[in-house]
């Protein structure tokens, strides 16, 4: 899998409404078929800072992400809201879904 991960610095008066601004595309990202997760969270230490992580099955499903018409969107309406370029992190991952943390295994 594509195994995704990328920083957002939003400008702090959009902040709390990041989550509106993004939800379409967000929506239509995790509508593709290639698309195995694409989850948002806020920074605990930085309100205004959200980390993206995603995941799509392949390089074929990655690359129809980034050309689609929601990905082009996002490209033109997103950027006003942020203070800078978004940073991320990208790899291929020999596996389809998250693995156990095992350190941390839950005995019931």
């Amino acid at each position: 899998m594509i195994f995704i991960t990328a920083k957002f610095q939003v400008q702090p008066e959009h902040a709390d409404r990041w989550p509106e601004i993004t939800a379409d595309f967000t929506r239509a990202t995790r509508s593709e078929p290639g698309c195995l997760w694409f989850d948002w969270s806020r920074s605990l230490e930085d309100p205004a800072e959200y980390v993206l992580v995603e995941a799509f099955r392949d390089d074929e499903a990655a690359g129809a992400h980034v050309q689609s018409e929601h990905f082009a969107a996002a490209g033109r309406d997103l950027p006003p809201y942020l203070v800078a370029t978004p940073r991320i992190v990208n790899f291929t991952v020999p596996q389809d879904d998250w693995s156990e943390l095992g350190e941390l295994a839950v005995e019931r």
